[in-house]
């Protein structure tokens, strides 16, 4: 399937990853992939029971999107090990990235994961975590990090990225430019962080870097505000983080995605009119939005109308849609 004859609702759609409720392909998921056309799906513990449901689950939505004539799907879970691992028993429990003490412990974690996902039609993790939080502060990322060595944390999240693609999953690093310093959740409000890019640089950023010469799949962004690098906006909305530092600095080119945007950071001060507009101007790929709601159609129109009324933003849809096909091709969706 090619992209070149995409209708503007189909462009519209691929820029979209959202969640849905219900462990089936039910009316709600029909219309998300035949209605708004989604790119992507995300799965939380609400769309899970037993490895045959979620196998039956994936392949249907895959199915249904070939039969109105749509591409492949993205099919994402957060699959960390430890504290965020929305897969159960009997799929393999592991302690989590703290836990980890030798690169040997990531290339198992990797590879079990990567054949377990593959086994029931996810193609996507969003993983590793790569957030460095600094010792002796209470980071919301304590319990999720590597560890505190900004070169430990590139190594640890360099092997698995290698070994999760190596067996076929797509990685997403998070949380970009690094949330490591923060200590308030932005599931509640936005965190404010006041350092400069020389500080985030040796720190932070060192992962980041990492993770782009490993040529991760897709890179997420945080909905932390970093005022030294944007005074106005969250990473997540940033043209400046995303565009500037993270695409044309740091030679990034493959799949930028938000967080999702349901999360309080950005409800409590962005329609998600608004927040789709800064997306788009920031030339970020995908919106993730993880809930059912208004908002996913809402989302959707808005991209729709941009891609309707304005050239620029038509042209910027295709270079997504350039990165989005390029990165199904190559995980042998298309």
């Amino acid at each position: 399937m090619t992209f070149n004859h995409f209708s503007n609702k189909q462009i519209a759609g691929q820029r979209l990853m959202v969640g849905f409720e219900g462990k089936e392909l039910n009316s709600d998921l029909k219309f998300l992939i035949r209605e708004l056309k989604v790119g992507g799906l995300i799965l939380f513990s609400i769309n899970l029971s037993s490895p045959e449901q979620i196998r039956e689950l994936c392949t249907s939505a895959q199915d249904y999107a070939l039969s109105c004539n749509q591409p492949p799907l993205f099919i994402a879970i957060d699959q960390e090990g430890g504290q965020v691992a929305r897969l159960k028993e009997p799929f393999t429990r592991f302690p989590g990235n703290p836990s980890m003490k030798t690169t040997e412990d990531a290339v198992d974690f990797a590879r079990i994961t990567a054949s377990e996902l593959k086994s029931v039609g996810i193609n996507m993790n969003m993983a590793p975590v790569l957030d460095v939080p600094l010792e002796n502060n209470l980071s919301v990322m304590t319990e999720r990090a590597f560890g505190h060595n900004p070169e430990w944390v590139a190594d640890m999240g360099s092997t698995v990225i290698q070994s999760l693609q190596g067996n076929g999953i797509m990685a997403v690093a998070k949380h970009f430019p690094g949330i490591g310093r923060t200590v308030l959740d932005s599931h509640i409000d936005t965190p404010f962080l006041d350092a400069s890019i020389t500080d985030m640089d040796a720190t932070d950023l060192l992962p980041f870097r990492a993770a782009v010469s490993k040529q991760v799949a897709g890179i997420m962004l945080s909905h932390i505000r970093y005022v030294q690098l944007d005074q106005n906006l969250p990473a997540s909305l940033s043209r400046h983080i995303a565009k500037v530092i993270l695409r044309d600095q740091m030679g990034y080119k493959g799949l930028v995605m938000t967080d999702d945007l349901d999360m309080g950071s950005i409800q409590k001060y962005f329609t998600i009119q608004d927040a789709i507009r800064h997306i788009l101007d920031a030339e970020i790929d995908i919106a993730l939005i993880c809930h059912k709601g208004p908002d996913i159609e809402s989302a959707f129109e808005t991209i729709y109308s941009s891609i309707q009324h304005s050239s620029k933003h038509k042209n910027l849809a295709f270079q997504s849609l350039y990165r989005i096909f390029q990165l199904k091709r190559e995980y042998n969706l298309t």
